[in-house]
């Protein structure tokens, strides 16, 4: 597409290329541009929505809890439109309605009424026209299909933080925080407390606010007692019972017993879980739940990437894990999956994450590193991943490879049959492996393995 281009577009590749031209920084945090534009697009549309908004924050668990709340009130009858980011393999990802992602014409036609509404708004401090994030575009572009859709509930995965994140521009009916730990810490604050202020800043007065994290800074609770937000805290409003077969959730409004674990892997699916069903817990007036459908909503899950084990050998798991917290859960989890022979990993990051950190969590873990550079200006270099990997005494063989392709397709010819497969990393490194594996099984004779 040549730069003298102008919207509307009729290809979605033309608008998310343009989009991404729009502000000089990828990430600039503040409510004010896209509040200007979320209101310019209610005068030029009436685009509106009444039912209850459950927005989801944290620093880890925020996919899984958004996944379970939606196949819950899908099992329960209701139309329930979510918002994510970021997306595994395409855009369209990120907007879903009634678990479908939308269409390239819905997008298209979304952003062209977005960027409708902000052409002619200017800066307020600089007088020039004002400039909109590829996340701030997204999320308005979502908001606005959103309000044309005849939902009943609307799930909103925070970004960023909470505080400053576009997504903050929507008042939540019930506010989630799945887990608050270090990250993103040039643009969030270099300690749990200060993370966990801008987290906080999702609440809202009056209204419910779950925490889900075991120990959460005290900045939450300061927080949600100043506004005056209703606090429920794990452990002590809500939380979990289990054993081998089954588990108990238990909460100051309801009991649910005789569950299921949920379809997800890993553990930590409990506290999200956990999350999910006191999130229903605030919502319930509006949007009651019975046991069938969380039973259900439970049973369907399927969230790529999240501990995703695939079938077939050597076992191959996708972990989207980019921060030490992550990382260590992944540890846990690969723990509990029992006795394997090796374990290789296929590993990128992007560099502005704490990688040494993600190799400290993952270490003993891994026999084999293949490593590869992340595409962009934030990608990592392979020699960065190498030198991480010696320095945080990780362990293990360590390869670097052109892509995460060629690294994964060495992993598999190298792989015997009782041995395992971990990718992960970044979302961009779990995307890139499961395209490739994608394209092998349309095209079996083409496998490396």
């Amino acid at each position: 597409m040549a730069v003298t281009e102008r919207p509307p577009f009729r290809e979605l590749a033309d608008w998310l290329a343009w989009v991404e031209r729009q502000h000089p920084k990828s990430i600039a945090l503040g409510l004010d541009r896209v509040a200007r534009v979320r209101d310019a697009l209610r005068q030029q549309t009436g685009c509106n929505f009444d039912g209850p908004i459950v927005t989801v924050g944290g620093t880890n668990g925020k996919g899984s809890t958004c996944a379970m709340l939606e196949a819950i009130l899908r099992a329960a009858g209701y139309r329930v439109g979510l918002y994510t980011s970021p997306h595994l393999l395409r855009y369209n990802e990120r907007v879903r309605i009634d678990g479908v992602a939308v269409s390239d014409e819905q997008l298209c036609a979304s952003f062209t009424r977005v960027e409708a509404a902000r052409r002619g708004l200017v800066a307020v401090t600089s007088g020039e026209p004002l400039a909109l994030t590829y996340f701030e575009y997204g999320t308005l572009v979502a908001w606005e299909i959103f309000c044309g859709s005849g939902l009943d509930v609307v799930i909103l995965e925070v970004g960023l933080g909470g505080r400053l994140d576009a997504v903050n521009i929507f008042d939540a009916d019930c506010a989630v925080l799945t887990s608050i730990d270090l990250d993103h810490m040039d643009y969030l604050g270099d300690t749990r407390e200060k993370i966990g202020a801008e987290k906080a800043g999702i609440f809202r007065p009056g209204k419910v606010a779950v925490v889900a994290d075991p120990l959460p800074p005290a900045s939450v609770a300061v927080h949600a007692e100043r506004i005056g937000a209703d606090l429920r805290l794990l452990g002590r409003d809500f939380g979990y019972r289990g054993d081998k077969q089954q588990w108990q959730y238990w909460s100051r409004d309801s009991r649910r017993s005789g569950l299921a674990y949920p379809a997800l892997r890993g553990a930590n699916q409990l506290l999200n879980a956990s999350a999910a069903l006191a999130a229903l817990d605030a919502i319930a007036g509006r949007a009651p739940v019975g046991m069938d459908a969380v039973r259900r909503g439970f049973s369907v899950l399927d969230l790529p990437g999240r501990f995703q084990v695939l079938p077939g050998r050597p076992t191959v798991v996708l972990d989207v894990a980019h921060n030490p917290h992550a990382a260590a859960v992944l540890s846990d989890n690969l723990s509990n999956m029992g006795f394997f022979p090796g374990t290789c990993a296929v590993f990128g990051m992007l560099g502005d994450k704490d990688i040494a950190g993600v190799c400290r969590a993952m270490r003993g873990r891994i026999s084999a590193w293949h490593v590869a550079a992340l595409p962009g200006p934030r990608g990592a270099r392979a020699e960065t991943l190498v030198r991480a990997i010696a320095s945080s005494e990780a362990g293990g063989e360590v390869r670097t490879f052109d892509s995460h392709r060629a690294a994964y397709a060495e992993a598999r010819r190298r792989a015997g049959e009782g041995d395992r497969i971990i990718v992960f990393g970044s979302f961009l490194t779990v995307a890139d492996v499961l395209a490739a594996i994608r394209v092998d099984n349309r095209n079996p004779g083409t496998q490396s393995s």
